[in-house]
């Protein structure tokens, strides 16, 4: 099957997953009510799980589409958008806000946790770059222990912030750490909306020079590609797209490891044709992972964190079996 057919294939999948799983929940709301003026399933529909799945694809969409530039960037599938430190930075910045919540509250309005996280984001971004910059040139080895190092660091001052909390601050910090998308800010998916959407188009115009660096850096750099300027623009835009989403729904794991590695074993390498498959495949995954969220256990609801845990943890270690070496991971 040509690739062009199975893009298409996937995005009408996607798409149809996303329009149908709204009517699915506690109750199964039948389409015939949605017109029906303040009919209560029909409030149900429009006001909760409409808004609610378009959160989740946009989000599955933002952490995929950064997982992929991540694995490209580093040429390893088992890079996320958590190798790098954003997404503790992220989870400090909001641990932070939950912690100081009142005094930040009364200043900043609903923009409060969106603000923290992107400011935590911005941080650990600049810590990992400046630490990378410090040893000279741009190396994506020295980038990626600096990562590691940040993304450890802030993961202790999450426990730390939690650990100065009260026991109501400390129990909102766990559960968002957790992963959700309940309670989530209408107004905000705006937000998230234009960062995932303005990430996705600048993906796409990189797509032939993230190609060309996924080859290999010399092979590159001989095709005219300035790796310094490319790597900045990778690094930025997918944290961005990252701080974002864990502002609004945690940091939720693994979607951007899993995701993309099954894109490239469908549709092979180039860019071109993954961005679009891994944007719609995201999204629609993470609208899965949430439905299995709400009914699992109905009526009680699993963080969907926990869900994209337990899927990608089998996942991880199908990844490393079935290899023979480390050498021939990507």
């Amino acid at each position: 099957m040509k690739s062009g057919h199975k893009i298409t294939i996937l995005i009408a999948a996607s798409l149809a997953i996303s329009l149908f799983t709204p009517f699915f929940g506690l109750t199964i709301i039948d389409p015939s009510v949605l017109l029906e003026p303040n009919h209560p399933e029909a409030e149900v529909f429009w006001r909760l799980r409409v808004p609610r799945t378009a959160a989740a694809f946009l989000a599955g969409a933002g952490l995929s589409l950064s997982g992929m530039v991540f694995q490209a960037l580093f040429r390893n599938p088992l890079a996320t958008p958590f190798t790098l430190g954003v997404s503790s930075g992220a989870s400090f910045g909001a641990s932070v806000y939950f912690w100081l919540g009142g005094v930040i509250l009364s200043r900043s309005g609903s923009i409060g946790p969106l603000g923290s996280s992107l400011a935590g984001a911005a941080l650990s971004m600049t810590l990992v770059w400046s630490v990378t910059r410090s040893r000279g040139g741009l190396s994506t080895a020295v980038m990626l222990l600096a990562g590691v190092v940040i993304n450890f660091f802030f993961s202790s001052l999450v426990l730390f912030v939690q650990y100065l909390s009260d026991a109501h601050d400390s129990l909102r910090i766990m559960h968002w750490l957790m992963g959700s998308l309940s309670g989530l800010e209408t107004a905000r998916l705006a937000d998230l909306g234009f960062v995932v959407v303005f990430g996705g188009l600048m993906v796409m115009i990189l797509a032939p020079e993230i190609d060309l660096l996924t080859a290999g850096e010399e092979l590159a750099a001989s095709r005219g590609v300035r790796l310094k300027s490319l790597k900045l623009k990778i690094f930025v835009s997918a944290s961005i797209m990252v701080g974002t989403v864990v502002s609004l729904a945690g940091p939720i794991g693994f979607v951007g490891l899993m995701v993309p590695h099954a894109a490239r074993l469908f549709l092979g390498w180039n860019h071109r044709l993954l961005t679009p498959a891994v944007f719609f495949a995201g999204g629609a995954f993470l609208v899965l992972c949430d439905l299995a969220s709400r009914l699992v256990l109905a009526p009680a609801e699993i963080p969907i964190g926990i869900i994209t845990a337990l899927l990608g943890g089998p996942f991880f270690l199908w990844i490393l079996f079935r290899t023979n070496s480390a050498g021939d991971l990507f």
